[in-house]
């Protein structure tokens, strides 16, 4: 068993790569542009070009893909010429600085043509001196100096070229500024080192939002899996043990009914009865700051059409395979033994019957985390698909390979999950 987890392990590395490398493709054969999607249609093409040169989209695509796998700051370093360090400010905002020779943390920018440093002394105080002397000569006699800035980039910058430039400011988005570089390269640690990037889109830090997303995402999943699951399988045996009979048959075409509905129709049909015909409860997922389960209140719609949806395909799988070893040889053989009714379904044949829900199960716990978009988007839900629904729509990189990592580690983790829950549900079932 041992073996076995470590080969899934492994195969879940090599599948992590590979799907990035697909996002990667095809977000990159995919239409549409990153800076119109972000700074407006009415972009101008100086306005696009600086917006890319600043994200680094003007590199080479498998220069961008190694940069978010493994990191840019190596390369900064060797511009800069100083050993450069990432801090995480106690609002959780990422710094990053160089390492002056006196230990001293120091980034700048340029004031006209002169060069302001930053310096971070350990206390943690920020002083501001004039840096001069750093402007290196060219042999054409144009100064120019490689150094951090003060929005997480190693840029270029070369004296009497003050360029127009977009930046990013806090509460109000991108704005144009002068005393633009001349080049830039954002910094990374890469995802390797657990540092996916900043969003192209609200160039806030990915893993930040990332987490945030898919809290809400688990809780609304968890608090699904955990009402539909038992419940599903519990009626699906019931229907089984009572193949033909009335209950079996109202549970079949109910299930049915509710597992064909698609989720958009059953959230809006929801809406309708229980927020706008008799007021009880909200119709839309508003949490600003809060956590999902200070206002359970909300929770509730979006967790029934999950439920009603995935309980009944769940249920008719279960019935069916329930049905299938009631008729198996070795049960009649059981009855034929003078076994109890009870002692045979309980202890031969519900174990073998959950084989092959337990494998759907395990299936949809990937899509009520990742899959639930459409139940996110009907109800204004803060999750994670709908995160990376939206970073699709703007090409957001970053973004879109940090949430297919996550969703690779569930689809995997869980098909684990299942393998060794076959062993105790079948002990001739052994992995080596």
């Amino acid at each position: 068993m041992l073996v076995f987890i470590l080969r899934r392990i492994l195969l879940l590395f090599l599948t992590m790569l590979l799907v990035s490398v697909a996002v990667f493709l095809i977000t990159e054969a995919s239409p549409g542009n990153v800076a119109r999607n972000v700074l407006g249609s009415f972009v101008t093409p100086e306005q696009e070009a600086s917006f890319l040169n600043q994200l680094g989209l003007d590199e080479p695509a498998p220069v961008r893909y190694v940069h978010w796998l493994l990191g840019s700051d190596w390369r900064g370093r060797h511009l800069v010429g100083l050993p450069l360090q990432r801090l995480t400010t106690k609002q959780g905002f990422v710094e990053w600085w160089a390492r002056r020779a006196d230990g001293n943390l120091v980034r700048w920018k340029l004031d006209g043509d002169n060069l302001v440093a930053e310096v971070r002394r350990p206390d943690g105080s920020v002083e501001e001196v004039a840096d001069n002397g750093r402007w290196k000569k060219r042999s054409d006699g144009s100064f120019y100096f490689w150094g951090v800035d003060t929005h997480n980039r190693v840029v270029l910058w070369e004296k009497g070229k003050q360029k127009k430039a977009w930046v990013f400011v806090v509460g109000s988005g991108w704005k144009e500024v002068s005393g633009g570089a001349v080049d830039y390269l954002p910094l990374i640690k890469g995802f390797l080192r657990g540092d996916p990037g900043v969003s192209l889109r609200t160039g806030r830090p990915v893993a930040k939002s990332l987490f945030v997303r898919l809290r809400n995402s688990l809780v609304l999943a968890g608090i699904a899996f955990t009402v539909v699951m038992p419940l599903a399988l519990a009626l699906g045996i019931v229907a089984g043990l009572r193949e033909g009979s009335v209950l079996d048959r109202s549970l079949s075409v109910g299930g049915m009914v509710f597992s064909v509905i698609p989720e958009f129709a059953m959230g809006i049909f929801l809406i309708l009865i229980f927020a706008l015909w008799l007021g009880w409860l909200p119709g839309a997922t508003v949490f600003g700051e809060q956590a999902p389960w200070q206002r359970p209140d909300m929770l509730v719609l979006p967790v029934l059409t999950l439920t009603l949806i995935e309980l009944g395909y769940v249920l008719r799988i279960t019935r069916a395979s329930m049905v299938e070893v009631m008729r198996s040889p070795y049960i009649r053989t059981a009855f034929i033994k003078g076994l109890s009714y009870r002692r045979v379904v309980f202890k031969h044949a519900v174990r073998n019957a959950l084989i092959a829900p337990i494998t759907v199960i395990m299936l949809h716990v990937n899509w009520l985390l990742g899959g639930i978009v459409v139940v996110e988007v009907v109800f204004g839900y803060p999750g994670l698909g709908k995160y990376l629904l939206n970073s699709a729509l703007y090409k957001d990189i970053n973004a879109l390979e940090a949430g297919a990592m996550i969703m690779v580690v569930v689809a995997v983790g869980t098909q684990l999950i299942a393998d060794i829950l076959y062993t105790f549900l079948n002990p001739r079932i052994r992995y080596r």
